[in-house]
């Protein structure tokens, strides 16, 4: 048995109703990088406690060598409610402390920016207690770090930032770091080896999660495993990893061919052009059409808010003792003049204006009080505040900076944006719940909305009722990627057993009552699709679900995420918010990174749109065509992070694309041909053997130089 740094040997446990692991044996060694995957409730998290101490086995023991330090995430933070930032996450350190070290300060301002030091924990988001817990762990030194979810709450920057952090944090060969979660780039960009925990048994693989997905239907077809729907699944993400992924730049360079033999017979991902003409059929020409918005957030202290992420960091960023966050989001301020007839005007009201607001609620008071005295109805009774024309100026940040976005049937765009930026405002503009400061929002006659929002609460409401009882609701069949499926079918494909029909809503896990909250809203057939951060509480294989359930679906689809994989993955084209406008990604999340890069250096990526060449706050991005300022790299010139060719050279890439692939075919007959004849030959002329075995490894390297270049040239043709 190997010496683990951090190990279990033999070990079992069990809880009431499943058998968590039986009899594993495995373990950790200096140098390692393990992402940990496998379904919810499968033991990652009690994996985690087992070698933290904090969960004793049934049986077998938990071994650790002497002075090993080992410093975990947990999902549930252990930080006091009383205790200010400053102790709880920086445990006392005064400003000079960390600011004079690079990696402290780099910490504290990528987690803790925007948040005072003073602040009681008690008083944080959600969002920002873990940031506080995420900073007060990387701030010390660890021999093995485990991290639970450590991108929970997190932007794509800051997870970007993070993904960096955790590659460089120690020297290569030193530290640990055991990683569980969903997030499927992060596992690529960071991990070196994979952990899949499942069944009680934890199966190792080589690589990151691109090469953990090969290995794992290599696996598949060779045990001929009767998983047949986990199985096609898994070759399917395998596909579209393989076949131009943008979010896979840093994958672990697989073998070519056997991957292209694993997916030989696997459809594209999504019929595009099908699901366009069958979305136009159910919607019509126009869906959702923002011409020349303007939404002006005017936030007034101790209010409500309307965009909850951006009043957080006002709110944050108006008591003393803030930190300087590492990367400031470019913000739009201004005023507008708004023409009304009396203060409820929705367009004040949405706008966050204090009178309006007061108005409103003033109204809506005494029309429930004639309700109540007179028995008529609310609209016949409410007051008329006040009916003189008047024009009202509203000051403030602009998350919307007079923007034109076109949204058409069956178009699939992804929104990304650091936490603040205002997606949730420009989720609600374009499903009419916020009436724009500015401009027009038209939304097509045949549009009907369903949003999958972060919170639970319409499905709360349901709480007292059993699975069955709530599917009864519904129709008894519908149309499948061109089969006729029950609602019970439609569960049992989103990881419901039939024995959980009795199951009461209340009683499922958090990540049952996401997938039950998507069925319900594909149930109620929707054709425009709204989805709010859709991977919350889903592990891996639940991920590769939904988005195989989304490939087939024929409307149109808006994603905001922090998640870029899964971003990548479901939409077709992919747009950043980022100082009022709407900006197009030709290039995917990696062209917003470099947009944000650029802006930390001090450097302006819009700056072509100044001097009047670019379109009006990319306005033509809704059409697929990119504005000058979304392709634009860290060091401010015009090229992507991998140069994407056109032309002579793309033609030229392409036939040197082909010619290799016609070579790689010739040296894998080479080496067949060398390896029979090894096999063949007399064992004892060991000189003989000799040569074949150099000839062999000869053909061997030029295949894997070859390869090399095959996977460069084919990620510029993309």
């Amino acid at each position: 048995m190997p010496t683990y740094d951090l190990g279990l040997e033999h070990v079992s446990l069990a809880f009431a109703t499943k058998n968590i692991f039986t009899d594993v044996t495995q373990g950790v060694f200096e140098g390692d990088r393990i992402g940990i995957v496998g379904k919810n409730g499968d033991g990652k998290s009690t994996l985690l406690h087992l070698f933290k101490g904090t969960q004793e086995p049934d049986s077998g023991r938990v071994t650790m060598r002497n002075g090993l330090t080992f410093g975990m995430l947990d999902q549930r933070d252990p930080l006091d409610d009383n205790a200010t930032v400053r102790e709880a996450a920086l445990e006392g350190r005064e400003d000079y402390e960390w600011a004079a070290e690079t990696k402290s300060r780099e910490i504290v301002e990528a987690l803790l920016g925007g948040i005072s030091l003073d602040a009681k924990i008690g008083s944080l988001s959600g969002g920002q207690r873990r940031r506080a817990d995420l900073a007060r762990l990387l701030l010390k030194d660890w021999d093995i770090l485990a991290l639970d979810e450590p991108t929970n709450h997190l932007d794509v920057v800051t997870i970007h930032w993070l993904a960096e952090h955790l590659k460089n944090r120690w020297p290569s060969g030193q530290g640990a770091l055991l990683l569980v979660t969903h997030d499927r780039w992060f596992l690529d960009e960071v991990c070196e080896s994979m952990w899949e925990v499942h069944d009680g048994v934890i199966d190792p693989f080589e690589g990151g999660y691109s090469a953990y997905m090969l290995q794992r239907v290599e696996r598949d077809r060779q045990a001929d495993v009767r998983e047949t729907k986990r199985r096609n699944l898994a070759r399917k993400e395998l596909a579209w990893l393989t076949r131009g992924a943008r979010a896979r730049s840093t994958k672990q360079k697989f073998h070519v061919k056997a991957a292209r033999e694993l997916i030989a017979d696997v459809p594209p991902v999504r019929n595009t052009l099908e699901l366009k003409q069958m979305a136009t059929s159910r919607l019509g020409k126009q869906v959702v059409d923002l011409i020349d918005v303007t939404q002006i957030f005017e936030h007034a202290q101790g209010e409500a808010d309307i965009d909850p992420d951006v009043a957080e960091m006002e709110a944050s960023a108006s008591r003393v003792d803030v930190v300087p966050a590492m990367y400031a989001e470019p913000q739009a301020h201004g005023s507008i003049e708004v023409a009304v007839d009396d203060l409820t005007d929705p367009r004040l009201v949405d706008a966050g204006v204090p009178e309006a607001r007061q108005a409103a609620e003033q109204a809506a008071r005494q029309a429930e009080e004639q309700t109540q005295e007179s028995g008529a109805d609310a609209d016949d009774a409410a007051p008329e505040v006040t009916s003189a024309a008047r024009k009202v100026t509203v000051t403030g940040r602009k998350i919307l900076d007079d923007v034109t976005w076109l949204i058409g049937p069956g178009d699939r765009f992804g929104i990304v944006g650091a936490n603040g930026a205002g997606k949730s405002t420009l989720l609600k503009i374009l499903d009419g719940t916020i009436t724009p400061t500015a401009g027009h929002v038209n939304i097509g006659k045949t549009v009907k909305f369903a949003v999958l929002s972060q919170r639970l609460d319409e499905l709360e409401k349901l709480g007292k009722y059993k699975i069955k009882e709530v599917l009864s609701r519904y129709k008894p069949s519908y149309i499948v990627d061109g089969k006729e499926t029950t609602p019970g079918q439609m569960m049992e494909r989103l990881g419901f057993e039939s024995a959980q029909l009795m199951t009461p809503i209340k009683d499922l896990s958090g990540g049952q009552k996401r997938r039950m909250q998507l069925l319900l809203i594909l149930l109620d057939e929707p054709n425009v699709l709204i989805m709010d951060e859709p991977g919350n509480d889903l592990d891996t294989d639940m991920l590769a679900v939904m988005e195989d359930l989304l490939d087939t679906w024929p409307g149109t689809l808006i994603v905001v995420s922090h998640d870029r994989y899964l971003l990548e993955r479901v939409t077709d084209q992919q747009f950043a918010l980022i100082g009022g406008k709407i900006r197009h990604l030709p290039g995917g999340v990696q062209d917003y990174l470099d947009m944000t890069e650029a802006i930390k250096n001090g450097k302006d990526p819009f700056a072509d749109e100044k001097t009047g060449k670019a379109g009006k706050g990319d306005a033509a991005a809704s059409t697929g065509a990119a504005g000058d300022s979304s392709s634009v790299s860290a060091d401010g010139d015009s090229a992507a992070a991998t140069p994407k060719l056109t032309g002579k050279a793309f033609h030229d890439a392409s036939k040197r694309v082909s010619a290799i692939e016609r070579k790689l075919a010739k040296l894998e007959e080479q080496k067949a041909d060398l390896e029979a004849q090894m096999a063949a030959h007399d064992p004892s002329d060991y000189e003989g053997l000799g040569k074949l075995n150099e000839q062999l490894q000869s053909v061997t390297d030029e295949s894997e130089s070859l390869e090399m270049e095959w996977m460069e040239l084919s990620e510029q043709l993309e």
